[in-house]
């Protein structure tokens, strides 16, 4: 478990888009405001305040369980810093600082890492960065991919966008994009017993699939908001149920409290909203296959219903532009997640056994001794 000056690159590169979504969000949330769009600015607000507060609710607890029996100035001045939304920033200044002795002192000064100190920064370094991108994955879900849907609600009901909406979408879509290929290089570094998920053709190919998967039913949310706002309602209420249901039949065990593991379940159950995710480590091929053609169907019928129901919507030209894109991205995000499964995957890509499926066959015994929250925190 080595982490190197790329894993820190790419820490720096991670808080950079993160504090650049923020940037975009106040800016739009701004300008609505000055614009007199009051319930649009407030609904942008609403968003990003719901989801920080799940996020520092699960830093505060996870600071918690790692310090075991904590001194109680320490732990008040963390809960201040959490209850002041400051839960990312403090880990991120944590993973910065570990990440940057591992990669630029450890590595430099010649020790060998075979269970020393060096590897005890190293790890620490890689167990920080995971928590980040197990945080960041919640926010993405819990925060951007709804603030993206709204932002391009607006631009299409209106027919109009200021810069700092296209601001907002992009620095969206990079964010989603940037955090769901982040999480799973972060997650095979972090469990020894997984192969390595590296190489660019791998995390390209996972990215394209994520990317154009998530586009695809991205704008299908969007139109469906444009035809009928409680019928997108109701969908997603309806998909929610859904997904959080299967994970009450999972039986997760991720937290060490009911009551966090119920906030747990319910923000699983709106993250398989917008795409899959495996919370249990067990096989994925029947699952993904279920996930992703309901997908194809569910998207398939909202093409259908915009072409029947006659509305001003259809009407209008970015319709089109709009359901060829819906289409096209769909198609591509189903091949790319075809090949990487077929070629690109690491228990295939590099020929070796791995327990990427496995994750609850492990020994008791094993699982005392590496005890970590990733293992219970699967995405494929």
């Amino acid at each position: 478990m080595t982490f190197t000056k790329w894993n820190f690159t790419m820490s720096v590169l991670g808080i950079v888009i993160y504090v650049a979504d923020i940037a975009a969000d106040i800016w739009v949330t701004s300008n609505y405001f000055c614009e007199g769009q009051y319930s649009l600015g407030i609904l942008t607000l609403v968003f990003r305040l719901l989801s920080s507060i799940i996020v520092q609710i699960f830093s505060y607890e996870w600071f918690k369980d790692d310090c075991g029996s904590p001194d109680p100035g320490k732990l008040k001045w963390i809960f201040l810093l959490h209850f002041l939304h400051g839960g990312i920033f403090t880990r991120y200044w944590f993973a910065l600082k570990d990440g940057y002795q591992a990669a630029f002192k450890q590595n430099s000064s010649g020790d060998e890492l075979t269970g020393g100190p060096a590897n005890i920064i190293h790890k620490c370094a890689i167990d920080a960065g995971t928590d980040i991108s197990m945080l960041r994955v919640f926010k993405t879900f819990l925060e951007t991919t709804p603030q993206l849907i709204l932002q391009i609600y607006i631009l299409m009901e209106h027919d109009k966008a200021a810069f700092s909406q296209y601001a907002s979408i992009i620095t969206s879509f990079s964010s989603i994009s940037w955090s769901t290929l982040d999480y799973q290089i972060s997650l095979r570094k972090s469990v020894p017993d997984k192969n390595q998920f590296s190489g660019v053709p791998p995390k390209l190919i996972y990215l394209l699939y994520k990317l154009f998967t998530l586009t695809s039913w991205i704008l299908s949310i969007a139109l469906v908001t444009l035809l009928n706002i409680i019928s997108s309602i109701f969908l997603l209420i309806f998909l929610w149920t859904l997904g959080f249901s299967w994970t009450l039949k999972q039986h997760t065990t991720f937290c060490k409290s009911k009551r966090m593991e119920f906030l747990y379940r319910t923000v699983v159950g709106i993250i398989l909203i917008f795409t899959f995710f495996n919370v249990k480590g067990e096989k994925t091929k029947m699952y993904i296959s279920s996930y992703y053609a309901t997908h194809v169907l569910v998207t398939l019928g909202i093409m259908c219903v915009c072409l029947f129901w006659k509305t001003s919507v259809t009407e209008q030209l970015y319709f089109t532009f709009v359901s060829i894109t819906i289409v096209l991205t769909l198609g591509l995000g189903i091949i790319c997640l075809i090949v990487y499964y077929r070629v690109f995957h690491p228990t295939i890509y590099f020929r070796q056994e791995s327990a990427s499926d496995e994750v609850d066959g492990l020994t008791r015994e094993r699982k005392k001794e590496e005890i970590s929250r990733i293992r219970n925190f699967i995405m494929e």
